[in-house]
């Protein structure tokens, strides 16, 4: 029997919920369950570890700059992650969530920044294409060190691993520094994500395989054991892309995809984050979900990603029967979900992408003219992104369905809410 729907809508204004609502809500923009005891999941009966931050740990695996060819081309691409876990990991199975991140520099390259700023300003095309080219090589040059953009997911990673999963954002920096394009990049996004499917899923499933004896610390680079095997859920996966990679795993997720999933491995969400569409595409069928619940968000003073980021989504989610869910968040710009491209960082190439509103300091909107709003601070737009991306994943790999009043569109503490654009399975 096919499954009835319900659908809620609030375009530009705040969803009306009762203050019962709003104050079981407010719960939920909490991260941590400081009792550290195995939860019941009420919707499947299984128990879930839940463990304060301070018992998540993290390691890092790193197979190599070249591990891995583009299909298309033959460019080489990394094969590293970083991975946070609940330090206790049971003795049941843990979902696991894969992050990747989209389109930036791939070295951290001073001079060369410095340059490219400088070469910008006096409008010097060569200088600026020469400086660009070293910001954008893949392998970087040596002792140039490489930009670090999968650790820019970190504050995320830490608070899903807090949750009880198991979570690793991996590097695409070779994919960056490559001359795929449109289409192409979104496929090649998704070809990499399923790599690592298939390496973590034969270090779940047999202890063995490229993964095995090859997680690191990420500071000290000791090598580190971790008991993985048997305790990760590949037929419980999450993935999260953000920018291009937002595309990637729309791609990765699509209906006419699903096949390309590594034997074993079972997506049951994806969350896309800024995306950035091929808007042109020629075959809509390489992005269309009806099958696995999809979620996506954009900020409304991004400088980057246009509001076709939300419109794109819901063409591509048209007839989904799982699940999906769209958010306009007030004031977020496109960097600050990733702290490496983020200012406070201080790395390389770090900016705010926000377009600020002349004589309203403090205000800001985006490339289209979009209403102003006040803007986020980096911490308060990583504290939205946490709350949703977690509510998202409890919702949908945990089946943990108080998370239903946060998604259906309660105002967050940090900013507004609106474009609410939610399709749900009814039970």
């Amino acid at each position: 029997m096919m499954k009835r729907h319900k659908r809620t809508r609030a375009s530009a204004r705040l969803l009306g919920l009762s203050a019962a609502v709003l104050s079981a809500a407010a719960a939920a923009f909490t991260y941590t369950d400081a009792s550290g005891a195995a939860t019941p999941n009420e919707a499947t009966g299984r128990s879930t570890v839940r463990s304060s931050e301070s018992s998540t740990r993290t390691v890092r695996y790193d197979l190599g700059n070249e591990a891995w060819r583009l299909p298309q081309t033959g460019q080489p691409v990394e094969l590293t992650g970083v991975v946070h876990y609940p330090a206790d990991l049971g003795t049941g199975r843990h979902p696991l969530i894969v992050m990747l991140h989209g389109l930036h520099d791939t070295c951290a390259d001073r001079e060369a920044d410095a340059a490219r700023t400088a070469a910008e300003h006096d409008g010097d095309d060569a200088a600026y294409e020469a400086a660009n080219a070293k910001l954008s090589a893949w392998p970087c040059a040596s002792g140039t060190p490489v930009m670090p953009s999968e650790r820019g997911y970190d504050y995320l990673g830490r608070r899903l691993a807090d949750q009880g999963f198991v979570v690793v954002s991996v590097g695409a920096n070779g994919i960056n520094a490559s001359s795929v394009w449109g289409d192409d990049n979104a496929a090649t996004r998704a070809d990499l994500i399923n790599r690592h499917l298939r390496m973590w899923q034969k270090l779940s499933s047999k202890g063995n395989g490229e993964l095995a004896g090859k997680f690191a610390d990420p500071v000290t680079g000791a090598a580190r054991r971790v008991g993985f095997a048997h305790h990760v859920d590949m037929g419980n996966v999450g993935i999260m892309g953000h920018s291009r990679a937002g595309a990637g795993v729309t791609w990765q997720a699509a209906d006419s995809h699903r096949g390309q999933w590594p034997e074993g491995v079972e997506v049951k969400a994806v969350a896309a984050v800024a995306p950035a569409y091929n808007v042109m595409t020629e075959d809509m069928s390489n992005y269309t979900i009806t099958k696995t619940p999809f979620a996506t968000f954009r900020g409304t003073c991004d400088g980057q990603v246009g509001g076709e980021a939300l419109w794109f989504a819901a063409d591509a989610a048209k007839g989904n029967r799982s699940g999906f869910y769209r958010f306009a968040i007030h004031g977020a710009n496109h960097n600050y979900f990733n702290t490496q491209w983020s200012p406070q960082s201080r790395q390389v190439a770090a900016s705010d992408d926000a377009t600020p509103v002349e004589g309203h300091p403090g205000q800001c909107t985006d490339r289209e003219g979009a209403t102003p709003a006040r803007q986020l601070t980096e911490p308060q737009q990583r504290h939205v992104a946490a709350t949703y991306l977690g509510a998202f994943f409890r919702r949908y790999l945990l089946g943990d369905t108080g998370q239903d009043q946060v998604l259906t569109g309660v105002r967050h503490p940090d900013a507004a809410i609106t474009d609410v654009d939610v399709t749900t399975a009814a039970p």
